[in-house]
């Protein structure tokens, strides 16, 4: 994977947190911080997109006439076979 150098602006505060991270030893260098900071984001974003996508089917199924017994047992069945 090929790498492209850039340069940020940070407040005084972030800077003194990055500065944390590394004295702590949680991270090696800035970049490292960077990166892992980029890898949540997209994984957060990654999630959203997945529960709006799953609001939205939600919403285009229609009314459901189930008792709330009978829907939370189909969630559990479903969650178990994907889970297993």
């Amino acid at each position: 994977m090929g790498m492209v150098k850039k340069s940020i602006s940070v407040t005084d505060q972030q800077a003194d947190w990055i500065k944390a991270q590394i004295e702590t030893g949680n991270y090696g260098n800035e970049s490292e911080i960077f990166r892992d900071l980029i890898r949540d984001r997209i994984s957060r974003d990654a999630e959203i997109t997945a529960l709006r996508a799953a609001l939205i089917d939600g919403e285009q199924s229609g009314v459901s006439h189930k008792i709330v017994d009978e829907i939370w047992e189909e969630a559990q069945q479903r969650h178990r076979s994907q889970n297993a």
